[in-house]
């Protein structure tokens, strides 16, 4: 019989906050229950953000918080040749083209049309229509572009209905039929880097065994993207659990980039593992 296996997969570009020590600690303690595993991977897909520093800060914590994990940790940056190779294949299907638009290009564009699951206006498919030869051009020009995933052609060539095995708190498991066109053409790799965290969590996620996907519900609606390229690629699907969120004062989640306060401060005053169970509910 299979074990479980359950992982924790922070990215290093800033410190853990309660947030983070939630879906550690509920990571972890499902794992026991289960007789599983339990992992830990670093998602470094972003050079200009990641750092050694975090990193090792990140595994500092959890340690601290009397978590235990399998090792040697897993780092995404060390496997970009996979990710590279899965997007070769999806790219001679000729499910992906490279889109030369800027930031203000889109939003100058989508800002009357619909939006995606997280509120972001919808690419509208500018660079879809040009031609190999205009495409081959701007790419010889030096132009900097991402791929994007073709959501048409892709959703043609998994005909059957998306959908994932969804458990609650409650333990009671749901089948949820997902909708990953709401996300239109999605961003699966950049010029510098091949890979994005979509495709890289989808492929990390198959290569390390992982069966139970635990994360915050902010990440509920990206499931139907990732459960897209699974079949897309032929990997096994995981079932998932989708968690609360730690909430700040003003009843938005925790967030590094909005400042939330971090494990690390909290220790420096005083704060022991317990007090941080108690302080995320478990």
């Amino acid at each position: 019989m299979t074990r479980s296996v359950f992982r924790f997969a922070p990215s290093p570009n800033g410190q853990l906050h309660l947030g983070h020590a939630l879906s550690a600690i509920l990571n972890r303690d499902l794992a026991r229950e289960a007789g599983g595993r339990f992992l830990v991977r670093i998602e470094d897909i972003d050079p200009g953000r990641s750092t050694p520093s975090f990193e090792a800060a990140i595994l500092d914590d959890l340690a601290w918080l009397g978590l235990d994990w399998e090792k040697p940790v897993r780092r995404q940056s060390e496997h970009l040749a996979e990710h590279a190779a899965a997007l070769d294949t999806l790219n001679r299907r000729g499910l992906l083209y490279p889109c030369f638009c800027t930031r203000g290009d889109i939003r100058a564009a989508a800002a009357d049309g619909p939006r995606d699951p997280d509120g972001v206006p919808l690419y509208p498919g500018i660079c879809r229509a040009l031609t190999a030869a205009e495409r081959a051009d701007r790419i010889r020009r030096g132009d900097s572009y991402v791929l994007r995933l073709d959501m048409e052609k892709a959703r043609a060539c998994v005909p059957a209905p998306v959908s994932w095995h969804e458990f609650g708190d409650n333990g009671r498991e749901i089948e949820v039929v997902a909708d990953p066109a709401a996300w239109g053409d999605v961003v699966l790799a950049r010029r510098d880097v091949p890979t994005s965290y979509h495709l890289a969590v989808v492929l990390d996620d198959a290569a390390q065994g992982v069966t139970h996907v635990v994360r915050g519900k902010d990440l509920y609606f990206a499931t139907a993207v990732h459960r897209l390229l699974q079949d897309l690629l032929g990997l096994p699907a995981p079932v998932y659990r989708h968690h609360r969120l730690i909430m700040d004062k003003d009843g938005r989640k925790l967030s590094k980039s909005e400042g939330a306060e971090s494990l690390r401060t909290l220790r420096a005053t005083g704060a022991s593992p317990a007090d941080i169970r108690r302080h995320v509910g478990l």
